[in-house]
């Protein structure tokens, strides 16, 4: 992957949450969803200050709030899971607008609803500032098993081959004709899921062949060796730690 491949969800930019190291932004990111998860459903402030925290480095990523709020639709069918919730979960019941509802149904998907949604919005954060290369070598500076990373890498460089190689292929049907319109197509679109699948293989082997020739013995060689800095972690750890003492009064009030 060259250095300078980005994926649709980065923004490109030159903001103190961009330059901070990809392992600092993925520790500070994953203690930041412990923590909401952690958190008492009935502390409904909390979630608020949660999203006042995230509102405010997406201030300082310079990350627009149309951009984030797009990549959060992401979650619909979790939304969607829990809308049905107050509808078929038992006990309590509550009228709301002339429905009779589940209270521990209403309180599980605020539940879900909350912490879903500042999850995912934490993690658009961070794909939204750091290029797919960086998280690599953010997950292998964190000691990450190796061979997970090197899947991780492999999967996002094929990826990108496979869409390209799918693409071709959608061309040369419709240069000759070929249109989907009903299940008579079947076939034809199973033959080329299959055709896919094996130039995928055989373009797999090649290139597997061809790193085994260049030295290639089971790891991947670290080029660029990321380090951070004591103040890095310090500015990487002001989400989570503040996130903590939320979580914490939480629990006492």
């Amino acid at each position: 992957m060259g250095a300078g491949h980005a994926h649709k969800l980065y923004r490109h930019g030159h903001t103190p949450v961009h330059d901070l190291p990809p392992h600092c932004k993925l520790a500070a990111t994953f203690g930041f969803v412990v923590v909401v998860v952690s958190t008492p459903r009935e502390a409904v402030w909390a979630f608020g200050l949660y999203a006042v925290l995230i509102a405010a480095a997406a201030a300082v990523a310079r990350i627009p709030a149309g951009f984030l709020l797009r990549r959060l639709l992401i979650e619909v069918p979790f939304v969607a899971f829990a809308v049905l919730m107050p509808f078929v979960a038992e006990g309590e019941q509550v009228e709301v607008l002339g429905m009779s509802l589940s209270v521990s149904g209403l309180w599980g998907a605020w539940n879900v609803l909350a912490k879903g949604t500042l999850g995912v919005a934490a993690s658009v954060l961070l794909a939204s500032t750091t290029e797919l290369r960086a998280l690599l070598l953010g997950l292998q500076r964190l000691k990450l098993p190796p061979l997970l990373v090197q899947i991780a890498s492999f999967m996002i460089r094929y990826g990108d081959v496979i869409s390209d190689e799918l693409r071709r292929m959608s061309i040369a049907r419709r240069s000759r004709g070929f249109e989907a319109r009903g299940i008579r197509h079947w076939g034809v679109l199973a033959k080329t899921a299959g055709a896919l699948f094996i130039r995928s293989y055989e373009r797999g082997e090649r290139v597997y062949l061809a790193m085994v020739s260049r030295g290639y013995a089971g790891s991947m060689p670290v080029i660029d060796e990321v380090v951070a800095t004591r103040t890095q972690w310090a500015y990487a750890a002001a989400l989570p730690v503040t996130a903590l003492a939320v979580c914490l009064m939480g629990w006492t009030l």
